[in-house]
C-alpha cells in the first residue's frame, strides 16, 4: 500500500506536466515555478530525465539579468522563488556563474524592518510587538518584510551551495537566518508566519510554518528549538491541513525522525499537484533528502 501511495502520486505528477515542461498547481492551468519545483524534486531519479531536462529548460527561461528569477512568465519580477532555483540548480550539480547571480541576488536581499529606523524603535520599546529585528532574513519580494516561509526555503537553497561560492558571506547569511527563525518562535514552541506576538498577545503557531521552520533549521543543534520536533510530530497527528502534514512529514524526516507513512491516507491523489508533489518528497522511499544541505535522492544521482 505505501508503495502504491508513492507511485501513484509520481504517475499523477508525469501526467500532469505541462507542454512547456512545467507545472502548474493545478492540470489546464500555466506553469509557475514554485509547483515546477517540488514536482521536478520528487520525481528527480524517478526515470523521468528527458522530462526533467524540459522543465529545467524553461526555469531557466524564467531568470532575469540580476539573477533573480519570476514565478512564471505571467510575473514581471524575480522574487522569493529564486531559491527555488538554486536548490534546483544544486540538485541537478550545475554551477555556472547564472548560478552564482541568482545566490549573489539572494545575498543582497534583506527583510524590509532590518534598518536603522525599526531597529532604534525596537530599542526605544516604540513597537507594539516583541520582535527581534536585529537579523536579516528574507521577504517574498525585495521591499517587503521578512516572513518565516520564504527564509526557510532560502536556508535551504543557501545550505546546498555553503561550500561552492562566497562560501563565508552564505554561512554568515545562514547562520543568521537560522537565528532570525528562532528568534520568531511563538511562546507555544512552533512557528506562525513571522509575527510571534502583536500588541504584546502572543499568536499561535500553524503546523505548516513549523514544518517548513523546521526545514530552514536543519543542521542546527535541536537543542537550540528544544521541544520543537515533539510539537510537530502532535501537529502531523492532528492537522486537517494536508499541505501541513506535507511540510512536516518533509521537515520531522529531515531532522532524523522515523516517522511512518500516513496511516489511513488515500492512494488517490489530489488535484493539487504542489500538494501530490510535497506528498511524494515527504514519503519514507521519497526524495525529501534532497531538501538537505549536501542531501542526495534515494536511488537518485543528485
Amino acid at each position: 500500500m505505501a508503495e502504491v501511495y508513492l507511485e501513484s502520486r509520481l504517475e499523477f505528477l508525469r501526467a500532469s506536466q505541462n507542454p512547456d515542461g512545467g507545472w502548474s498547481y493545478f492540470s489546464g492551468k500555466g506553469s509557475w515555478l514554485e509547483p515546477t519545483t517540488y514536482a521536478m524534486l520528487a520525481l528527480h531519479g524517478k526515470g523521468s530525465d528527458a522530462a526533467l531536462d524540459r522543465a529545467w529548460k524553461l526555469v531557466g527561461s524564467w531568470q532575469l539579468p540580476d539573477g533573480s528569477f519570476r514565478p512564471s512568465g505571467e510575473v514581471k519580477d524575480g522574487t522569493w522563488v529564486t531559491a527555488h532555483a538554486v536548490t534546483l540548480a544544486s540538485v541537478r550539480g550545475v554551477n555556472d556563474p547564472s548560478v552564482h547571480a541568482s545566490v549573489d541576488w539572494l545575498l543582497r536581499i534583506v527583510g524590509a524592518e532590518h534598518n536603522v529606523w525599526t531597529r532604534t524603535g525596537s530599542f526605544l520599546h516604540l513597537i507594539k510587538a516583541k520582535l527581534d529585528v536585529s537579523h536579516e532574513g528574507w521577504p517574498w519580494r525585495e521591499g517587503n518584510a521578512t516572513w518565516i516561509e520564504p527564509t526557510a526555503h532560502t536556508l535551504v537553497a543557501l545550505k546546498k551551495v555553503g561550500s561552492e561560492y562566497r562560501t563565508s558571506e552564505v554561512n554568515r547569511r545562514v547562520r543568521d537566518g537560522e537565528d532570525l527563525v528562532i528568534s520568531r518562535r511563538c511562546t507555544d514552541g512552533g512557528w506562525n508566519y513571522g509575527t510571534p506576538n502583536m500588541l504584546y498577545v502572543d499568536l499561535p503557531s500553524f503546523p505548516e510554518t513549523t514544518g517548513l521552520a523546521l526545514l530552514g533549521l536543519d543542521g542546527r543543534s535541536e537543542r537550540e528549538f528544544a521541544g520543537a520536533l515533539d510539537l510537530a510530530q502532535r501537529f502531523r497527528a492532528e492537522t486537517k491541513s494536508s499541505l501541513g502534514r506535507a511540510w512536516l512529514q518533509i521537515a520531522l524526516r529531515c531532522h532524523g525522525r522515523d516517522v511512518a507513512a500516513p496511516a489511513g491516507a488515500s492512494n488517490v491523489p489530489s488535484s493539487d499537484i504542489m500538494l501530490a508533489a510535497l506528498e511524494a518528497l515527504g514519503h519514507p522511499e521519497g526524495n525529501y533528502k534532497l531538501l538537505r544541505a549536501g542531501g542526495r535522492a534515494m536511488g537518485g544521482q543528485g
